[in-house]
């Protein structure tokens, strides 16, 4: 009864974040050939299996990213920032926001359109240094890219933006929910920001009316993602 050497593999994947499935498969391996001649075309056919089960699981964890559409400033037409203060990232919190004016955009055109009013209201008639959010997404299940992953946002008062990503969906949803593309874009969205260390891992999320005075993202959207992982209970209080 000989035990095949697995020192190498356990080597060269130590530090690698695959490793719990490394172990699993060596287990598995191990209980399926023990007891019986390993020679060297044993030893060969494992090797692949275990290889290949690496390439597919990074496949599965950069999913994320291909299957949401991102919609650079270039694209939607932005204006330059008057300014820009670095985000510190990885932060701690995303804030759901929702526009409430404009309503739900549902395609590539309108919700363009509905970004570039934003940001006009934002810079125009707020005084702010460009859009407040750090991504928008529409109806359609695009993703906008507001001030973006590296840039601090105008969204959650002064107290939070220097320590959260504002994302906020197009449309009034204080009685009606995001259609279910933007729903999926967001979650998409957020998985994706802790891929890129963007956000922390165990981060919090929030509803904007947690932190700030506020009806936003609106009662029946606030609701909704009151049952999102991550979410946490928090009465507004001033800071």
């Amino acid at each position: 009864k000989r035990k095949l050497n697995i020192s190498l593999f356990a080597d060269l994947f130590e530090s690698s974040p695959w490793v719990p499935f490394i172990t699993a498969r060596y287990s598995t391996c191990e209980a399926t050939i023990t007891g019986t001649d390993m020679g060297k075309g044993h030893n060969f056919r494992v090797r692949v299996v275990l290889w290949v089960s690496v390439v597919l699981l990074r496949m599965d964890t950069t999913m994320g990213e291909s299957q949401i559409t991102i919609v650079s400033r270039a694209e939607w037409g932005a204006r330059p920032p008057k300014s820009r203060d670095n985000l510190t990232t990885p932060v701690p919190y995303v804030i759901i926001h929702h526009t409430y004016i404009p309503d739900v955009c549902l395609n590539r055109s309108q919700c363009e359109k509905s970004v570039r009013d934003i940001q006009n209201f934002h810079m125009d008639t707020r005084g702010w240094a460009d859009i407040g959010y750090n991504f928008l997404v529409g109806g359609n299940g695009d993703v906008f890219e507001g001030r973006g992953w590296d840039v601090k946002g105008s969204q959650a008062g002064p107290d939070w933006n220097c320590r959260s990503l504002g994302i906020c969906f197009i449309g009034d949803f204080t009685n009606k929910l995001p259609p279910e593309e933007a729903i999926k874009a967001g979650k998409l969205l957020i998985q994706l920001c802790v891929e890129k260390n963007k956000l922390t891992p165990n981060y919090t999320l929030y509803g904007h009316r947690q932190v700030r005075p506020t009806e936003c993202p609106g009662d029946e959207f606030y609701k909704f993602i009151s049952q999102w992982d991550h979410w946490k209970p928090r009465n507004n209080t001033v800071g």
